[in-house]
């Protein structure tokens, strides 16, 4: 039996996603979550094979979330499922530790193969996001890479858009005020941000949250 969680912080998507991963002999749902923090939860609570998560969720991210799941229970495979075609993001959650992405435009084609494939703790990626790693390999092969967000930067910034305080921020990443304090001087160094607001504008601009 190969037991599933599903974190989409849209009803609709975890409903389509239970209805399709249901429908195939020997598989189970373990959980649903509607957010990124909960998501985390819940994997290490009901322990499932595959983690099937959102990138875009409130609180965590799926990066982050991966991140979280995978440092204490490593024998969880994620697959994170997103409508964002984003070669940063791609790097990021591969890094984080997650063996498949997956846009939810290619669901009906390739869900199926891709849980399958992480069951058996094997990566899964689709013809188009091969391709997109592919290129991505290839012209970092050319070029120095630009300075860009680290992932503890990228969620910290993601947290002070949806209005996160730093003992907040502080309880939902498990890590010291200090330490955030860091993370965002950091990013808004590297950004050339000087304001929350433009923190804000940034993520909205770069799709860290919903506008």
């Amino acid at each position: 039996m190969t037991r599933i969680l599903i974190a989409d912080d849209h009803d609709v998507v975890r409903s389509g996603l239970r209805l399709i991963l249901e429908s195939h002999p020997g598989w189970e749902i373990a959980a649903e979550a509607a957010d990124g923090k909960d998501a985390v939860a819940k994997a290490l609570e009901t322990r499932p094979d595959v983690a099937v998560l959102d990138y875009s969720m409130p609180l965590v991210n799926g990066a982050e979330a991966t991140r979280q799941i995978r440092k204490r229970n490593p024998s969880i495979e994620v697959l994170i499922f997103t409508m964002l075609d984003n070669d940063a993001l791609v790097g990021e959650v591969l890094e984080a530790g997650a063996k498949a992405y997956l846009l939810k435009s290619e669901a009906r084609q390739h869900l199926i193969a891709a849980v399958e494939a992480l069951s058996h703790h094997k990566p899964y990626f689709s013809d188009q996001i091969s391709e997109k790693l592919l290129e991505t390999f290839l012209m970092t092969q050319k070029e120095h890479p630009r300075a860009v967000l680290s992932p503890r930067e990228r969620i910290v910034v993601q947290l002070i858009a949806e209005g996160r305080r730093n003992k907040e921020m502080s309880s939902i990443l498990n890590l010291s005020i200090k330490t955030i304090e860091s993370h965002r001087a950091s990013a808004m160094r590297k950004l050339n941000i000087t304001s929350a607001a433009g923190l804000v504008r940034y993520a909205i601009r770069n799709k860290l949250i919903e506008a």
